[in-house]
């Protein structure tokens, strides 16, 4: 475990504390006035005057079988963003954020979740292969005092994924309040290509949030767009303004949209190139030289940036294109916002070059879907409908290739997010992906009448009764009910019936009944 450099200090406080707030909290994180913001150019405006701070790994404990096993506490807190005003947070570990979880494919891992918050929540491993059981979507609720503990084993390729609570009507509000961690799997390839892998050296996880902050220092969300609340100030791996020491000739970030609404578009402030080398669900098949990389809510990439001796450097978020006729300003697609500066020390440490080739992509064959579903996105409903818990919208039968035909037929921006797989892009407005999408994903942004064309296979898993989501990723809408259910079932099955939660009797410690896992 690495603490190379401090966070802003956190405090936790008593469940008791978080009854007597839960109301004002609620109110203020949900609602919201449909006031837009007005545009914010914080270019060359920021004080890098933060030490990046960096989530600690979380450490397992190892069974005699090998299963590791990771404690996750739920807990509310306070955190000091700027000197001398304290902010109600939510962490897992800690007062806000949560612990690096680091695995290798091949790994059984199990987690306690541990609720010590005064309300229910849950853990959903965005991005993640596993039963639906384990999911931790909004079947998996973890009541007050509570332990939840999914298990399952790491099968998937390498990549930077994420956990953050799923609960239906109450996500924004819990991972607004700082409830989310990485969660990054490496395997035999990655680690064979020479990347940057210093944990906290030279590969460092950038949590990129935007937050308003009321004059008391609480979180407001007040100002909002139809995508959700806009923040007026960027928080960092809970640092406002941070600063990252950099000895390495390069450096890997792994960036990760955790904001509730807004889009980035990530490059650096001198319009210097980077190497673009994974996206959501693992590496590309071969590195990309970008500028700019887009991100809208829950997506994640994964750049290689080449840093002189002495410099300073900041990356940048430019104004996103939203694909907007009208009402970008009001949905941060006009914002310039600075992140993180890069000081590079007086002698950097050589890194290796990086290969052309990265991860082999085996492309599916898009004559070879034998199902093609159709999901109509409007206001906050998918084909017409909002989320019913009880409710299975889609059946799939496991290993069959999918096409999912998902068209934003509005104005106004949405992006879609499915869960247990990663996608290929097919097609954008009949067109073929850029660089940024050719590889797997789990989310994707939705411009304003657009269609995408998404290829997918589900493998491995089946529950007749338990179900996986998908939905639109901007955290408002979810609460909304812009979300979707579906199961995966054997051959020649049809869809059961879906339990109010499908979790143990006793504090969610397990599966109702097993899943079956085929190969």
């Amino acid at each position: 475990m690495q603490h190379r450099l401090r966070r802003p200090r956190a405090t936790g406080i008593s469940a008791a504390l978080v009854v007597a707030l839960a109301g004002t909290l609620a109110g203020t994180l949900v609602a919201c006035s449909g006031q837009g913001p007005a545009p914010l150019d914080t270019a060359g405006h920021v004080d890098f005057d933060t030490p990046l701070p960096i989530p600690p790994r979380a450490v397992p404990t190892v069974g005699p079988d090998g299963e590791k096993t990771f404690d996750l506490d739920a807990r509310a807190g306070t955190t000091e963003f700027s000197p001398g005003k304290k902010t109600t947070t939510w962490g897992f570990d800690g007062a806000y954020l949560g612990p690096t979880i680091v695995a290798d494919r091949g790994d059984r891992v199990r987690f306690r979740v541990t609720n010590h918050l005064a309300e229910e929540t849950s853990v959903h491993w965005h991005g993640m292969h596993l039963p639906a059981r384990m999911d931790g979507g909004p079947h998996q609720m973890v009541s007050p005092g509570e332990v939840w503990e999914p298990h399952w084993t790491i099968d998937q390729q390498a990549a930077t994924l994420w956990y953050h609570p799923h609960l239906h009507g109450r996500t924004e509000q819990q991972v607004q309040l700082g409830m989310a961690g990485m969660f990054l799997v490496h395997d035999a390839v990655e680690q064979g290509l020479g990347l940057p892998s210093r944990y906290g050296v030279d590969d460092i996880p950038l949590i990129v949030q935007d937050k308003r902050f009321a004059p008391d220092g609480q979180f407001s969300d007040d100002v909002a767009g139809f995508v959700g609340p806009i923040g007026d100030t960027l928080v960092v791996n809970g640092a406002v303004g941070p600063y990252l020491d950099v000895t390495t000739g390069l450096v890997r970030l792994r960036l990760l949209n955790a904001s509730a609404a807004r889009t980035y578009d990530f490059g650096f402030a001198d319009r210097r190139g980077f190497q673009l080398i994974a996206s959501d669900g693992g590496l590309l098949a071969a590195l990309a030289d970008r500028q700019r990389v887009r991100l809208s809510p829950g997506e994640r990439a994964e750049i290689v940036v080449a840093v002189q001796p002495g410099e300073r450097v900041v990356l940048r978020s430019f104004p996103p294109d939203l694909g907007l006729a009208n009402g970008a300003e009001e949905n941060a697609g006009s914002d310039t916002l600075d992140v993180l500066e890069l000081r590079a020390a007086s002698a950097l440490a050589p890194s290796a070059s990086i290969p052309l080739t990265l991860a082999p992509i085996v492309r599916f064959d898009p004559a070879d879907a034998t199902v093609t579903r159709t999901f109509r996105l409007n206001g906050h409903q998918i084909n017409g409908k909002k989320m019913e818990s009880g409710r299975i919208d889609e059946t799939v039968t496991v290993g069959a290739l999918e096409r999912w035909v998902v068209t934003n037929t509005m104005d106004m921006p949405h992006n879609f997010h499915v869960h247990d797989v990663q996608f290929q892009v097919e097609s954008i407005g009949g067109s073929a992906p850029p660089p940024d999408l050719s590889g797997w994903k789990d989310t994707v942004y939705l411009p304003p009448h657009t269609e995408l064309r998404l290829l997918m296979r589900f493998a491995d898993y089946t529950d007749r009764n338990a179900p996986y989501m998908y939905h639109c990723h901007l955290l408002a809408h979810e609460d909304e009910g812009m979300m979707g259910q579906f199961v995966v079932v054997k051959p020649g099955q049809t869809a059961g019936t879906v339990p109010e939660d499908t979790t143990a009797p006793r504090g969610g410690s397990g599966p109702r009944e097993e899943t079956t896992h085929e190969h």
